[in-house]
Formats: structure tokens, sequence, C-alpha cells
């Protein structure tokens, strides 16, 4: 069968979704049935299904077949952006009740208009001495304590994670990262025309054994991995695992990009504190402060420093002097460590909420963090619970956000506990107890 022909396939399966026929959380019949039902080649069946899946009308659940996601890919990979729904497992930025107030004390003499002026000037990507040095000590964690010249400055972590994958991944080139991984990186690595290569995970983390094979099989240029509180399992590399996958990066010469944004709620020091010539560190302020008021870290290898300094020019990434202002204060007078020492108290209290909540059903989370794992029974499937919780005013993000190969997604969902308020949160694992509790037809047929 020519291209054209297992296209003009495609091209019809996507036109029934479009007119209706088939409806969103359709399964599609398995691959060999698809191929005898059509009196084609399977290969040509799996070609079909993976083109489906490359436009985003599908979604593989792994062991459960291929299911209407009735969304079609417009642009490459995507996220939403926080809706007006009414309680919100999906994005994840702690925003405490007082914080607001401590934040403002903090600020308090930043708008006198000496102070306003200087912070209103253009700013560099290395910032000033002053912030370099208060940066440094900021970041420092169980004995590691980044030099002041090692750090260049964003706005954000998201742009951090750009400019040190721009700076390590030539366009064209491979980055190894988690199986199921923060969903920004791939949009990032989409724009930056670098391939994202799917390394297969344990309950320790990424294994350094998927690493040499696809190292083997096609060269790496770099890894970008979440040791401490990883998105969206939760789960924080131990010792062992640490000094093997540095062991095996090291052999291979692969720079690695750590991801510590969540590494304020945990006590493990970055993989940094043993390989500091390896790891560009990737820190932020908007879990720890507030969205609204951020800026990004890259604590690089001195060696690199130049090239990731390069990537923020270009990439127009460079953090406003305002954003530096604001943070030498709060930094500087302790604002931002009693916010970090408050949100891991939340974090756990609301851990412990959700254990209680949905006890008695498949759960993985870190005790100290703000999203847990939930692994769904058999009668659920991902995409129809997240369907099923959004008619209840309910936001999840099914498994597949994270997969990075589409059609590789298990059948869980991951609930962000850090927005909704407390009794928000227990209204919302209460509902979804019972959701889970029952079956997708039981459940929808008591409305």
């Amino acid at each position: 069968m020519s291209k054209s022909d297992y296209l003009r396939l495609a091209d019809a399966i996507a036109a029934d979704i479009a007119g209706g026929a088939l409806k969103p959380g359709d399964r599609l019949p398995p691959q060999r049935n698809f191929a005898y039902e059509r009196g084609i080649a399977v290969s040509t069946a799996s070609r079909v299904y993976a083109e489906l899946l490359r436009r985003g009308l599908v979604v593989g659940e792994v062991g459960r077949g291929t299911f209407v996601s009735g969304e079609a890919k417009q642009g490459g990979v995507s996220v939403g952006e926080p809706g007006g729904i009414r309680i919100d497992f999906e994005f994840n930025y702690p925003i405490l009740p007082t914080q607001t107030a401590l934040i403002a004390r903090s600020l308090k003499g930043l708008e006198e208009i000496t102070a306003l002026d200087a912070a209103l000037r253009q700013a560099t990507s290395i910032g000033t001495p002053a912030v370099r040095s208060i940066g440094a000590a900021f970041l420092s964690q169980g004995g590691w304590t980044p030099a002041p010249e090692q750090l260049v400055f964003t706005s954000c972590g998201r742009q951090s994670i750009a400019a040190a994958l721009a700076a390590v991944v030539p366009t064209g080139g491979r980055c190894g990262v988690e199986a199921l991984t923060y969903p920004f990186i791939k949009g990032i690595a989409a724009r930056l025309g670098i391939t994202l290569v799917p390394l297969a995970m344990d309950e320790n983390g990424m294994r350094p054994d998927a690493i040499q094979k696809a190292h083997r099989e096609a060269h790496l240029s770099g890894l970008y991995i979440q040791p401490a509180v990883q998105n969206p399992l939760g789960t924080t590399m131990p010792a062992a695992r640490r000094t093997d996958l540095l062991r095996v990066a090291s052999e291979l010469g692969l720079p690695i990009i750590e991801d510590n944004v969540y590494g304020f709620l945990d006590d493990q020091p970055p993989l940094a504190a043993l390989a500091p010539d390896t790891c560009l560190v990737i820190d932020s302020l908007s879990k720890k402060v507030a969205p609204g008021l951020t800026l990004g870290f890259i604590t690089v290898p001195l060696r690199l420093h130049e090239s990731v300094k390069a990537a923020v020019r270009s990439g127009g990434w460079t953090a406003s002097g305002f954003a530096f202002a604001a943070t030498q204060r709060m930094m500087e007078d302790g604002t931002v460590a009693e916010l970090v020492g408050l949100k891991r108290l939340d974090a756990r209290a609301r851990q412990n909420l959700a254990a209680d909540r949905l006890a008695g059903f498949q759960i993985q989370a870190n005790k100290n963090s703000y999203h847990l794992w939930l692994t769904l029974p058999a009668q659920w499937r991902s995409q129809s619970f997240v369907a099923a919780a959004a008619r209840r005013d309910i936001a999840l993000t099914p498994s597949s956000t994270f997969a990075v190969t589409p059609g590789h997604a298990p059948n869980a969902v991951r609930l962000a506990l850090a927005t909704p308020s407390m009794d928000q949160l227990d209204s919302g694992l209460h509902t979804l107890a019972a959701m889970l509790h029952a079956g997708e037809d039981d459940f929808d047929s008591t409305e």
C-alpha cells in the first residue's frame, strides 16, 4: 500500500471523528481486526493508527487499546492554561492564604522612586554580583552550594529549561528524558528542533541501562531528568541510582539538565553535588513564591557558561530588572525561606488528606509533594475518567499528557493538590473516591 493509500484511510477515520460517527471515548478495533476488516496488512493498520496518534485524534492506553480523543492536535504538543473550573487538580501552583501579605511586607519600599528607578532598568542574563551571591546562597541544599559565577538567570523555569536545552543539544539532536515527564518539555523541544527520546523508568527513576541502549542506537546529546519529586510520579531518586546514573552519563559524555523546581519539597541535594561539571540545575520561584512573581535560575558548569548565556540572549529570555529587585529583597530578608517552610508543611497536610480520602486505591506519591499519581481501577479509562470529572467541575490531567511516546500512556491520572482550598480539596477527593468506587456507566447513571 502506498503512502497516499494509508493516509486516505487515516483521513477517512478523521472524517468519521469530525462528523460524529466516532465520538470521544469510542474504542477503535484492535489493529489486527482493523486490518482484516479493511483487507490490508497489519503493518499498514499500524501506520494508520500511528498517523491518527500523530494528529492527536486518538489516544492509546497500554493494555487497553486506542480511543478517540476528539481533539485534533494543532501546532504541535501543547498544554492548556488554567480555566474557570471549580476544583482545579490540573495546575500545581501553591498559594497560601498568608503569602501575599508576606510578599507585600518584603517589597515595601520598592515603590519609592530611587528603588523603582533602579529596578526598571535593563537587566542582563547574569544579573548583578549581589543577586548572584544571594542567589547562590539561597539555592544551597543538602551540602551543595553553587558558586555565584555559575548562575545564569531567565524570567521563569520553563525559559531556563529552554535555554539549557538550546545550549547542550543541537538542532536536530536527541535528548533522553523520562518516559513520563514534565509536559512542557515536549513543546519546548519541538520548537527547538530537538527529538526527545523516552527512556525506561522503574520505581527508582530513569534506568541507566536505558540510557546506554538509547545512546548505542542513536547518539544522545544530553539528558533531561527530575531526580527530586518527579513530575508526575512524585518519586525521588535514591542514592544508589544517582551514583549509577551519573557514572553512565560520565562514561558517555552526556550533560544532564536537572530540573529541581520541586526540589525545595525534599531534602536531597541535586545531582550536581556529586557531578558539578556534568549537571545544569534548573530552579525557579514559581512554586516557592508565586507564579506571577518569578525568576528562573540555571546553575551552569563554567565550561558551558558562555553557551547558556548566549542561548538566553538569543531566545529573548532575560529576566526583568523588577524581577531581580523583588527576588533579591525576598531572598535577602528570609521571605522566600519562610514561604518554603510553610509550603512544605502545607504539601504534607494535603498529601495526608489525599491518602485518607483515596485509601484502598493505587496511588503513588512523595509524602512531601504537591501531586500524586493515581492508577485507575479496571472499570475506568484515563480519558473517560478525566471527562467524567470535568462534568463535575473537577479538572484532572490524563496520563497521556505526560507520555513522551503517543500510545504508551498507563491507565492513570495525575492529581495536583496545590491549588484548591483545603475545603475544595476535601470535596474534590470525596467526589473522585465515589467515582472510583463506581463504574464509568454506573456513576453516570446516578445523575
